[in-house]
C-alpha cells in the first residue's frame, strides 16, 4: 500500500475508504436486523406452553443487548478511523503508514468476529423461535 517508501497511495486510501463504506453499511443493515429480532422476541406469537420460554427468551435479550453495545463501539471506532483518513494523506514515514494500516487490520479483525458471533447468535434465535411459534388454528 505505499508508493516508494514514505506515502500511502491513492490506491492504498481509496480500498481503506471503500472498506469503511461497507463496514458501516453491514452495521447499518444488522441495527435494522436486530431491531427485528427484538421485535420478534417481545411479540406474543410463541406457544406459551413452551419449557423454559420466558427465560430462554429473556437470554437471548441479554445477548442480543451485548451486541448492540459492540455495534455501537464498533461504529464509534469506524467514524474515528474515518476520521483519521485525512491524516493519512499527509502521512510521510514508513511508521506512519505502518500505524494507519495495523488500525485498519485491527478494526476489520474486529468486525469479523462480531459478524460471526451476531451470524451465530441470530441463527440461534431464529432455530429456537422457528419451533416455537403458534400455529394458526381457524
Amino acid at each position: 500500500m505505499t508508493i516508494g517508501p514514505n506515502t500511502i497511495s491513492e490506491k492504498g486510501l481509496k480500498n481503506i475508504h471503500f472498506d469503511v463504506l461497507e463496514w458501516k453499511s453491514s452495521l447499518y443493515f444488522i441495527k435494522d436486523e436486530i431491531f427485528f429480532i427484538n421485535q420478534l422476541l417481545n411479540s406474543y406469537v410463541f406457544e406459551p406452553i413452551t419449557p423454559n420460554l420466558f427465560e430462554q427468551l429473556h437470554e437471548f435479550r441479554l445477548q442480543i443487548e451485548k451486541i448492540e453495545l459492540i455495534l455501537e463501539e464498533l461504529s464509534d471506532q469506524i467514524k474515528k478511523h474515518e476520521n483519521q483518513l485525512g491524516g493519512m494523506m499527509e502521512c510521510d514515514t514508513i511508521s506512519c503508514d505502518h500505524f494507519y494500516n495495523k488500525n485498519h487490520e485491527s478494526l476489520s479483525d474486529a468486525l469479523r468476529d462480531f459478524y460471526k458471533n451476531f451470524r451465530k447468535l441470530k441463527s440461534e434465535v431464529f432455530s429456537y423461535v422457528g419451533g416455537i411459534l403458534r400455529k394458526n388454528k381457524r
